[in-house]
């Protein structure tokens, strides 16, 4: 069942582990595609559902909600906590490491400031990464290999994060427990 964040009905987010199906309402559709591709790439299931306002208010509503959903999955016991992946789009390329340390922090060679995709700023992207790691709890570094198209940088960047969500939740095998 989604539950309320921070004790308003403004937002209301639910992530566990699926088969990647969405039902995502930010009020921003490209935002909605980019956690959908995350959702994808992760093997989450996600709803998420943030009540209009503007563009600044919903993505770092959005980000932090999915967060505080997806912070018991990565401390779950016996949950790996820490993660890795690169993965493309297109003639995007983007790595993503990061750990659920517990102190949040966000690390990135993106600077797409001056883009905007379907009227989104994609500072607001930054936006929504540094959020989903204050709700989670997560130390996340960002790195651009190569791209040129920004749509396409910013799905290997989501693509990418879901995936290194999904091996975070994962849990540890014996050899790891070492």
């Amino acid at each position: 069942m989604a539950r309320p964040v921070d004790g308003v009905d403004r937002v209301r987010a639910r992530v566990v582990r699926g088969s990647g199906t969405t039902n995502i309402g930010t009020g921003l559709p490209v935002l909605d595609h980019l956690i959908e591709l995350l959702a994808r790439y992760g093997g989450f299931d996600v709803a998420l559902q943030v009540a209009p306002e503007g563009a600044d208010a919903e993505v770092s509503a959005a980000g932090r909600a999915l967060g505080e959903a997806l912070a018991p999955l990565l401390r779950a016991a016996g949950a790996r906590g820490h993660a890795s992946a690169v993965v493309p789009a297109d003639e995007a390329l983007a790595h993503v490491s990061l750990e659920a340390s517990g102190r949040p922090l966000v690390v990135s060679n993106v600077d797409l400031s001056d883009a905007q995709v379907a009227g989104l700023g994609t500072d607001l992207v930054a936006r929504f990464l540094d959020e989903l790691s204050q709700g989670a709890g997560l130390t996340l570094h960002v790195r651009l290999v190569h791209g040129e198209d920004t749509g396409h940088v910013l799905e290997s960047i989501f693509k990418a994060l879901g995936a290194a969500l999904a091996q975070a939740c994962r849990a540890r095998t014996p050899k790891e427990e070492l």
